[in-house]
């Protein structure tokens, strides 16, 4: 397979005039051409001797250099030659396609120009070179010359630096246990000062519904295992702080007792709690509400004095001639009183095969180990690749690891904004300066990219990409 570098360059008629002993040498050079095909360089170029006058006896020699350096090559030269010049030239039965060189003949006050082309073996010195020319009309030769040549054009055959920052992702630790939740609040009726299940009582059937949909959903599951459900009871202020005490307590146990009777759960740890009354869900509906007397409400509810609840209480009856109260009974308590419950479970581990497959299905049940496995059965340049570190922040989007990871992936795909959001929420470690270095690499702050780097090179979890990193900025500049 042959490569081809083109290097073209097109930079208008640039004018050479030289005056010497008698022959007025204006030669306009109008187009410059350099390849570099497979082994060999390709100089190409259009000369236009148009205004060139030169007498029938005399030759000009314009010899084409390429030099770099130390190192100097000269090309076939183009002759041009009078017109009794060009005659003894062809009588010479030269061989001009041994030397290479161009040889025509002016003809004085006519257009005419030279395509001029040569190929040449390729030197690696050759990679940023000088074309020039040297114009002899005496007989002197190009090297005596050299110090009077006309510059052309540069060719620059080097490979453009690309900055492609090397960086490290974090492989996540080993989830022992995943443990898994599912959260719910029911709000159950109870007759007044009752603590039993009423399961037909009010809306109590969909309330009901409710938690066993809930653990229905994990029953259901044939890779999760319940490990344990959790009660907490509230009740509302409306009442003494100690009868709503026992009202919250033994209603939470009794609809414990229903669920792991009803569910067939005795196998299943459960956990009871409560708060006899609760105040801070109180505040959120006040605060978020549009009660006439809002602004006193909460200051009630707020206030370190009195400390005794069920005096705080008889302040809120007593604002505004209890109509404030009136509303929050009607409004905001029966909201307060409810039981919240929780649903633990398990999910069991997965092989990197069936990981392939619920990734894409259902990857809560995944954790971030099994995900960065699957990642690794794929190329770092496709499309899948990428995918799941994204599915991984969109499943942990709190986890500093997932976040680190997925701000990697947002630097190779050039996201450089998402990445600067992921890595806001990365613990910082070698890997996050890695990020941010890169970051300022692709930026083109190149300077401050160095001191992030230098400050990390002797961490040997990025060493290799810090060097490699260093070596780019140095190559940058």
């Amino acid at each position: 397979m042959r490569l081809s570098y083109t290097l073209l360059y097109m930079l208008g008629c640039s004018a050479m005039a030289f005056a010497q002993d008698g022959a007025g040498t204006d030669i306009l050079v109008k187009e410059k051409n350099a390849e570099k095909l497979g082994s060999d360089l390709v100089i190409s170029m259009k000369v236009d001797i148009s205004n060139l006058k030169i007498s029938g006896g005399q030759s000009l020699v314009c010899t084409p250099l390429v030099e770099s350096g130390d190192s100097v090559r000269a090309l076939p030269p183009m002759v041009i030659n009078g017109r009794s010049r060009h005659i003894l030239y062809q009588r010479l039965d030269r061989d001009a396609s041994a030397t290479g060189e161009v040889a025509v003949r002016r003809r004085n006050n006519t257009e005419q120009t030279i395509d001029y082309m040569v190929r040449t073996p390729y030197a690696d010195w050759m990679e940023k070179a000088d074309v020039s020319m040297v114009m002899d009309d005496c007989g002197c030769g190009w090297k005596e010359l050299s110090g009077n040549k006309n510059n052309l054009f540069t060719m620059d055959f080097s490979e453009p630096l690309v900055i492609d920052p090397a960086l490290a992702y974090i492989v996540p630790e080993q989830e022992e246990v995943k443990a898994r939740h599912l959260d719910g609040s029911a709000f159950l009726d109870f007759p007044v000062n009752k603590t039993g299940i009423y399961p037909e009582y009010r809306k109590n059937p969909q309330e009901l519904n409710r938690i066993r949909e809930t653990i229905e959903v994990v029953r259901g599951d044939k890779y999760a295992s319940i490990t344990g459900i959790s009660i907490k009871g509230y009740a509302s202020p409306e009442g003494t702080y100690k009868n709503n005490a026992y009202l919250a307590e033994h209603r939470a146990k009794s609809l414990a007792d229903y669920v792991k009777k009803t569910y067939g759960l005795s196998d299943v740890s459960f956990s009871i709690d409560f708060e006899p009354e609760d105040w801070a869900g109180l505040e959120k509906a006040v605060e978020n509400g549009n009660l006439q007397d809002k602004d006193e409400i909460l200051a009630i509810i707020r206030a370190d004095e009195p400390a005794d609840w069920d005096a705080r209480e008889w302040k809120l009856k007593a604002l505004n001639g209890g109509a404030s109260y009136k509303v929050l009974l009607q409004e905001v308590y029966p909201g307060l009183r409810h039981s919240d419950y929780r649903v633990d479970y398990t999910i069991r581990s997965f092989t990197v095969d069936e990981a392939k497959e619920i990734i894409y299905t259902d990857p809560s049940k995944l954790s971030l180990s099994e995900m960065f496995a699957v990642a690794q059965q794929y190329d770092e340049d496709s499309e899948q690749f990428g995918e799941v570190f994204e599915i991984a922040v969109r499943m942990y989007p709190n986890d500093p690891v997932s976040n680190l990871n997925a701000a990697v992936n947002a630097v190779n795909t050039r996201q450089l904004d998402k990445a600067k959001r992921y890595l806001a929420k990365a613990a910082d470690c070698p890997q996050k300066q890695l990020v941010r270095a890169a970051i300022l690499m692709l930026e083109g702050k190149m300077d401050e990219a160095k001191n992030i780097l230098d400050s990390i090179k002797d961490k040997s979890e990025v060493k290799s990409q810090v060097e490699a990193n260093l070596e780019m900025v140095g190559a940058s500049k």
